[in-house]
């Protein structure tokens, strides 16, 4: 009794691989290259502004340096210009009594010595004063200065020209040329007009001061 045999595939060599399945992704755009030309340009404008920013803070810490180096310094100069001040009444009293010595030549030998040690311990102190840059201001025969001179009193002297500085009650002194203290003056007046407050007014009392600019 003939079977049939099942019907099998007809080899015709290789198998047909399946399609692929459907995908509605959309495939990532592609950048395109930047020139090199361009790149070049971006990377020497961004060096330049780092280097401009590196100028500018190398810039302000000199600055800064200098700011403190100039602080240091005027505070070295001026650190003693308030004991200066205090010091000032000893140079002051050492002149008054040098001033209120006898002159005459029959003095005896001890007065003389006194005399001579009070000389000498003035110009120590004044030395002293310059090595720390403290000097004293020359203000008798100048013209009056605001700056550097306080006038207390008027007085009539033909000789001078008005606002010249004729008289100097106590000296006044500078610290690295900064003021420490004013001179104290006396100054030439206009002659008298009778014009009250004018020119040519009555002299100031002792301890008055006239702010003049004559």
């Amino acid at each position: 009794m003939n079977q049939t045999e099942p019907d099998r595939p007809t080899e015709t060599g290789a198998s047909e691989a399946p399609p692929p399945p459907a995908n509605d992704t959309v495939a990532p755009e592609v950048t395109p290259e930047v020139a090199p030309e361009v790149a070049l340009d971006a990377a020497r404008a961004e060096a330049a502004e780092l280097m401009d920013k590196l100028l500018r803070a190398m810039a302000e810490l000199e600055n800064q340096r200098r700011r403190h180096e100039r602080e240091r310094e005027d505070t070295a100069k001026y650190a003693a210009g308030r004991f200066a001040r205090e010091i000032l009444s000893v140079a002051d009293n050492l002149r008054r009594a040098l001033d209120a010595a006898p002159k005459s030549e029959e003095l005896g030998d001890s007065l003389k010595n006194l005399i001579a040690g009070v000389e000498v311990t003035e110009r120590e102190l004044l030395s002293a004063f310059e090595r720390h840059d403290i000097r004293r201001i020359d203000a008798l025969g100048e013209k009056f200065d605001p700056n550097f001179h306080q006038a207390v009193f008027e007085l009539p002297d033909p000789s001078q020209k008005p606002g010249t500085v004729v008289q100097v009650v106590a000296p006044g002194y500078t610290i690295a040329g900064r003021l420490l203290r004013p001179a104290m003056v006396g100054i030439a007046k206009a002659p008298n007009t009778g014009q009250g407050n004018g020119p040519g007014a009555s002299p100031a009392a002792p301890g008055q001061t006239i702010d003049t600019r004559a």
